[in-house]
């Protein structure tokens, strides 16, 4: 057996190429040499491919660029990035990340052309992020295509845009973006950490919360996100302007933005496509909204459980009829109901939404009145809740302050007064323990104070005084 053959039956073997119908591997002769292209169906450019083919089968036998492999890299393939690898586990995960391995008697290395192209739809805006104003493209699930649109918004050489592969199955590409002049170089080199040695981990099954769990494993008692997730290239570059890291992960069309604290999770793009003044409000308001969809449930089930405690000007707020089903239950089955009728929306057909959420509305509100299961304020406090959720830019932070109203239900039902009390004293110290992965408060800058960072996260700046 030549070596030629020993070479492109090791390569065979190592792909498995006779088991998968999509691993292509394709003889070929050109130049008076036996060549071999190995590669995945549906990760090749055909355009580039012919192109680069028409070249190769003009060669001549005697044609220098057979004087070595990097001379054929040189001088016979033009069209395409390209590159010598002599490691034959290297040039089987490139393969199966898409790039086209060329095996060529006479030589000993393989050539991996980069002709590939992945599926991908178009960088539409995202339905989370909608904005009023500004850039209405979003990433999508190729890495490369949303490098690109990072790099079109930052056209600086302080840039970095650094590739890891994570996961000893999945092998998933990872991209660690970055402005070297403004990046804090502690938290830099506890990614590089954490990205270089990452353990024995499998496969990034869950894109975005695999590589979270990975990079900072938290309580479980403790719902509070403590990454930013955004699908606007705009919002991520200007993460990266600002100093923080921004992680890409293949096959997802969400960025990462690490540290992020409480008021960084709580930015909006809106708020930097409007006035400051504008901006400013739509920021208080978000704020005011959060503070809210923590309180209002608690705090009308403890004045209706001690009347004592309200003022005679705004009695209204309790029920003139007694409920047939205690207010605690209400709410509770009401906050069930609520996810559920979310799960339902997710999961039907988007030619049915609209019928879905009128028979819900009718269902749900009006009939549910009249049975009386709930009463109409239980119904009208759980519709601001609702609201209020959709509000935040983050579904995580949503949840988080969803599990603690409810905590704060069932003390309030136990303890009343006293059990909000130490309910609020609890959620305070949950945020208190809990550190961005720079290892600084989540609360900050309220805690440790810093008033000028605080000013600028609160009111939206100027862009003179950025």
């Amino acid at each position: 057996m030549s070596d030629f053959d020993a070479r492109a039956k090791a390569l065979r073997a190592a792909l498995q190429t006779q088991k998968s119908f999509d691993l292509l591997d394709r003889p070929v002769f050109f130049g008076g040499r036996r060549a071999l292209f190995v590669l995945v169906d549906g990760f090749v450019k055909d355009d580039l491919f012919e192109k680069i083919m028409e070249f190769f089968y003009a060669l001549k036998q005697d044609d220098p660029c057979f004087e070595s492999a990097q001379h054929f890299l040189d001088r016979a393939v033009p069209y395409c990035e390209a590159a010598l690898e002599p490691d034959l586990d290297k040039a089987v995960t490139a393969v199966l990340s898409g790039q086209t391995a060329l095996l060529i008697e006479g030589f000993s290395q393989l050539i991996l052309l980069d002709i590939r192209t992945y599926p991908q739809r178009d960088t539409a805006e995202p339905e989370k992020d909608k904005v009023f104003r500004g850039s209405h493209d979003g990433f999508v699930e190729t890495m490369v295509l949303n490098c690109a649109l990072i790099r079109r918004r930052i056209r600086s050489t302080a840039l970095r845009m650094e590739a890891y592969s994570l996961g000893s199955a999945s092998q998933t590409d990872v991209v660690l973006c970055y402005m070297d002049d403004r990046v804090d170089r502690a938290v830099l080199d506890k990614l590089h950490e954490k990205l270089a040695h990452p353990g024995d981990v499998d496969a990034l099954t869950m894109n975005q919360e695999s590589l979270a769990e990975l990079l900072l494993p938290h309580k479980w008692y403790n719902p509070f996100p403590r990454f930013k997730y955004t699908e606007r290239p705009d919002a991520a570059a200007a993460q990266v302007l600002e100093g923080d890291v921004v992680l890409l992960v293949d096959n997802s069309p969400a960025a990462m933005t690490l540290p992020s604290s409480l008021f960084d999770i709580m930015e909006e793009a809106n708020d930097y496509y409007f006035p400051p003044l504008t901006g400013s409000y739509l920021r208080l308001i978000r704020f005011a909204v959060l503070l809210a969809m923590l309180l209002l449930t608690p705090l009308w089930l403890l004045v209706n459980r001690n009347p004592a405690l309200l003022p005679t000007s705004i009695s209204f707020l309790i029920p003139a009829e007694a409920p047939r089903v205690p207010l605690f239950w209400q709410l509770l089955i009401l906050e069930l109901g609520i996810d559920g009728l979310k799960l339902a929306t997710l999961n039907t057909p988007s030619m049915m939404t609209t019928s879905l959420s009128v028979i819900a509305g009718i269902v749900v509100g009006d009939f549910a009145v009249q049975s009386g299961w709930f009463s109409a304020e239980a119904m009208l406090y759980m519709a601001f809740v609702a609201l209020g959720a959709f509000n935040q830019p983050s579904f995580e932070l949503g949840y988080a302050v969803k599990f603690m109203r409810i905590a704060l239900l069932i003390l309030v039902t136990l303890g009343g007064l006293w059990g909000l009390l130490g309910g609020l004293l609890a959620v305070l110290v949950i945020l208190l323990r809990c550190k961005t992965f720079s290892g600084r408060s989540y609360l900050y800058p309220l805690i440790p104070l810093d008033l000028r960072v605080l000013r600028q996260k609160l009111f939206r700046p100027s862009i003179r005084r950025q």
